[in-house]
This record gives structure tokens, C-alpha cells and sequence, in this order.
């Protein structure tokens, strides 16, 4: 379980899909949950950054859980997930702030995603809100975005949710570049510019 939490919270943070203190990971087991502790660095996860605790209710180590435990429990008895990422994928999170949807615009995000949604919410790190709101986009769609947070990817194992979360980051990347790339040949077009 220790490699697996490693293994992707390096692969995140590598990719450039959260900073060095963001984000969380965690795995259902049964009626309990093992999580990344609150504040733990992903790319540099040690055997005391990971916490076991109730899928329903607090335990002894529950204190040092991420901040986000209650949305992941709030995911876990509202859908069939068994693994969760989440993530601070910084082209995602920009285009959060302007869309209320994200919809590919590359074959394989469309294939891949689909339509992604994007929850506004007043309160977006760990707030109640999140935990109403979130299960039932999970329950449809493989990953949702927090507008100005992140993004919550649920799977069947933690490579699973990583792959929605690596897929939606670059997906948003494809826009931001195609949108970048419409706006300098408009405007080539309206200086006369050839681009030579």
C-alpha cells in the first residue's frame, strides 16, 4: 500500500498536477480509509505520512488526516470509488475559473473524460458543501473540479484516478494552447502579419 501512495503522490507532484504540500490520496478498505496526512508532501511520502482511519467516524489518528477527509468519506459511501486523487492541476484550476464545464477538445480527452464538471462552491477546501456536492458528480463523471481548487478523480485503484486526473490536466492544456494559438492568428490577421 506504502509504494502504491509513493509511487503516485511522486508521479503527482512530478507532473507538475500539485505543489509540494497540496493534494491528497486514499484508498477505501473496506470501513475504513487509509489517507495521505494533513500537510504531507505527495512526492516524498513516508510510512508516517500515511493514516488509517473510520470510513464512517474519527479514530485515534483521525486528527492527522488531511483536511479533506470528510469529502473523501462523503465520496466513498456516495459512489462505488475505491481510490481517490486529488489534485491542484494549475491549467485545470485557470480554466475552472472561467468555464462551468470543461469539454475536451483532443480525441483522447473526449474519449477519455468526456465532460468535466466544474462545482462552484462558497467554501471549496473541505467544507460540507463538498461533501453534498461532490458524490453525486463522481457518481457520473470520473473527475470534478472545484472552481479556484482542484480537481477529485474516484476509481477502482489510485493508477485509475491518477490517469483521470493526468488526462483532465492535459486536456487543459490543449485548450489553453489552442485557445492561445486562435488569439495570436487573430491577431497576426489584423496587423497583416505573416508570421515570417
Amino acid at each position: 500500500m506504502l509504494k502504491d501512495f509513493q509511487r503516485f503522490g511522486r508521479d503527482l507532484f512530478l507532473a507538475g498536477l500539485n505543489s509540494s504540500h497540496s493534494g491528497n490520496l486514499s484508498v477505501r478498505h473496506g470501513d475504513k480509509i487509509i489517507i495521505t496526512r494533513r500537510g504531507s508532501m505527495l512526492g516524498n511520502l513516508a510510512e508516517q505520512d500515511i493514516i488509517e482511519t473510520g470510513l464512517q467516524k474519527n479514530d485515534g489518528e483521525s486528527g492527522l488526516a488531511s483536511t479533506e477527509i470528510g469529502v473523501h468519506r462523503s465520496i466513498y459511501t456516495g459512489t462505488s470509488a475505491l481510490a481517490i486523487v486529488h489534485a491542484h492541476p494549475v491549467h485545470a484550476v485557470a480554466l475552472s475559473l472561467l468555464e462551468d464545464q470543461i469539454i475536451p477538445v483532443d480525441a483522447e480527452g473526449a474519449c477519455l473524460l468526456k465532460r468535466i464538471p466544474v462545482l462552484a462552491a462558497a467554501n471549496p477546501i473541505g467544507s460540507k458543501e463538498l461533501e453534498e456536492n461532490l458524490p453525486p458528480l463522481l457518481k457520473e463523471y470520473k473527475i470534478a473540479l472545484v472552481r479556484g481548487h482542484g480537481s477529485f478523480a474516484a476509481g477502482q485503484k489510485l493508477e485509475e484516478a491518477y490517469q483521470w486526473t493526468s488526462s483532465l490536466e492535459n486536456a487543459c492544456r490543449i485548450i489553453y494552447l489552442n485557445r492561445t494559438l486562435q488569439g495570436m492568428g487573430g491577431a497576426a490577421a489584423k496587423t497583416g502579419a505573416t508570421g515570417r
